[in-house]
């Protein structure tokens, strides 16, 4: 039985998760591709304190180094973009394959990693890096690869899904679920990074690439968090048979490409609309595939170590059989015209207005959407803060968001309307 040394960069708690799997499922592992996976080093500042696992003192060292000259598989699981990214720029340029759970550093650097990878011959895997213990990666590369994607819908940011969730189910504001997040483990101190939508858009960014074959980047997405939505909006999106979720979106409409991340009311009759607390789900549509699912936790140290220790084994059977690139981790190979920006892509709305109570006041407001293209599919009115002001609530049919945001401009600057427009993208899924 051949054996494969592998080696982990980064014990924290997804390195010590995927060090627990690989020696607790180490005899299912090897019965099951008949290759003995070894785990020979574990690289880290701080080799002292007790991860909660048991390794071998010789397994742990503080040079990387070291442990990039002894491993045949490399596992980068410190994150950030810039040490991260020497460790496994040293690491592929030294023959070595290299397993990452790093979004970040694949959305904004992967062109760069894959085109190393590319040059020494060697598999860079990277399931782990979008919605955790979920192959959704996998799928995208091989289970769906006869197909053309044309779209791809993701609740991808469990933080996110839980503070919606709470806030439909229970009536309780954005900063008080916030801070029950906190406390439980299910956000970060500081939650810019879940609550504001990039980290959602780090994955967006990397199944976009997948899906079209090119990279983009993070500057042409879209992205825009959960802090605004409001009681009122939860309440009057599920009276109306809508859910709002912070949603991953990617489409190709007419040989073009988009890829936006923002809250979106999606109906709560959906497959997606019934996911619920801290779970991911991501569902992508083949053209002759057609829906396709893919549920389960999306973070956590357990469901993170599945993902890359699957990768680990898939490398090693690449190292047994003496092959690489079987299945490229990334094939370059545009399959769209252009990216379509923001502006120019066209969706159906919901917007919410805090307007006086008097005669007129719709048709003011429907004038103005009349004379931008937009028709309009419902009008909801409902009671104000105090008796001179109502909430209107108004729902689109789909248009061009470029008319939609000249519209609200000038609809904020009536005399009538009291605050700014909340305004809030709907999808039919």
């Amino acid at each position: 039985m051949k054996e494969i040394k592998v080696g982990i960069i980064g014990f924290g708690t997804v390195g010590a998760g995927v060090a627990d799997c690989l020696l607790k499922n180490a005899d299912v592992i090897s019965k099951r591709t008949e290759v003995c996976l070894k785990l020979a080093k574990i690289a880290d500042l701080d080799i002292v304190t007790d991860r909660g696992v048991v390794v071998p003192k010789e397994v742990l060292t503080t040079s990387v180094e070291e442990l990039i000259k002894e491993v045949d598989i490399v596992v980068e699981l410190v994150g950030g973009t810039t040490i991260a990214k020497k460790f496994i720029l040293d690491s592929l340029n030294a023959g070595k394959p290299v397993i990452t759970a790093n979004k970040a550093l694949l959305a904004e650097h992967g062109e760069e990693l894959f085109a190393a990878a590319e040059k020494s011959s060697v598999d860079i895997y990277y399931e782990a890096s979008v919605a955790g213990g979920i192959p959704v990666i996998k799928a995208l590369r091989e289970g769906l690869s006869a197909n053309r994607i044309e779209r791809i819908y993701g609740i991808m940011n469990g933080t996110c899904n839980y503070i919606l969730t709470r806030m439909e189910n229970e009536g309780i504001g954005f900063e008080t679920i916030l801070k029950d997040a906190q406390e439980l483990g299910y956000a970060e101190a500081e939650p810019s990074l879940d609550v504001d939508g990039v980290d959602t858009a780090h994955k967006t960014a990397i199944l976009t690439a997948l899906a079209y074959g090119e990279w983009i980047g993070m500057e042409p997405i879209c992205v825009e968090g959960i802090r605004d939505i409001t009681l009122d909006d939860i309440k009057i999106a599920d009276e109306m048979g809508y859910r709002i979720k912070l949603l991953a979106i990617m489409k190709q409409v007419e040989g073009n490409i988009q890829a936006r991340v923002h809250p979106t009311l999606i109906p709560k009759s959906s497959l997606l609309g019934n996911v619920s607390g801290v779970f991911n789900a991501v569902m992508i549509t083949g053209d002759v595939v057609d829906d396709t699912l893919y549920y389960g936790k999306g973070a956590g140290r357990d469901a993170t170590a599945s993902a890359v220790v699957a990768d680990i084994v898939d490398v090693a059977l690449n190292l047994k059989h003496n092959c690489v690139h079987r299945v490229p981790a990334f094939r370059v190979g545009k399959q769209f015209n252009k990216f379509n920006s923001i502006s120019e892509i066209e969706t159906e709305f919901y917007i919410r207005l805090s307007v006086e109570d008097k005669p007129g006041v719709i048709a003011e407001i429907s004038e103005i959407l009349s004379l931008n293209n937009i028709s309009i599919s419902s009008f909801v009115q409902k009671d104000g803060d105090d008796d001179t002001r109502k909430k209107l609530v108004i729902l689109t049919h789909s248009v061009q968001e470029e008319y939609l945001r000249n519209a609200i401009v000038k609809i904020e600057k009536l005399s009538i309307v009291n605050d700014k427009a909340q305004v809030i993208r709907i999808e039919q899924i």
